[in-house]
C-alpha cells in the first residue's frame, strides 16, 4: 500500500512540475522571435503557435501545451537559418 501511495505523490509531483514548464517555454519563444530576423508571416505563425500552447495551459491541457510550444519553438528554430 506505501509503495502505491508513493506512485501515485510521484506522479502528482512529476506532472505538477512539468505544469510550469509552459510558460518558461513562451517566455524563450518571445525572446527568440525578438531576435530573429523573419518576416511578419513567420513570427505570427509562431506567435499564435504560442498563443496557443498557453492557452492550453491555463486550460489545464498541458501535454497539448507542451507539444504546441515545442512545435513553436521547432518552427522558429527552423526559420531563422
Amino acid at each position: 500500500m506505501k509503495r502505491l501511495i508513493f506512485a501515485f505523490v510521484m506522479l502528482f509531483l512529476s506532472s505538477s512540475a512539468f505544469a510550469f514548464h509552459c510558460p518558461a517555454d513562451a517566455k524563450a519563444i518571445d525572446a527568440g522571435l525578438a531576435k530573429a530576423k523573419l518576416t511578419e508571416e513567420q513570427k505570427s505563425e509562431i506567435t499564435k503557435l504560442r498563443d496557443k500552447g498557453l492557452e492550453q495551459h491555463n486550460a489545464g491541457d498541458h501535454k497539448a501545451a507542451e507539444d504546441t510550444l515545442s512545435e513553436a519553438m521547432r518552427k522558429l528554430l527552423n526559420d531563422m537559418q
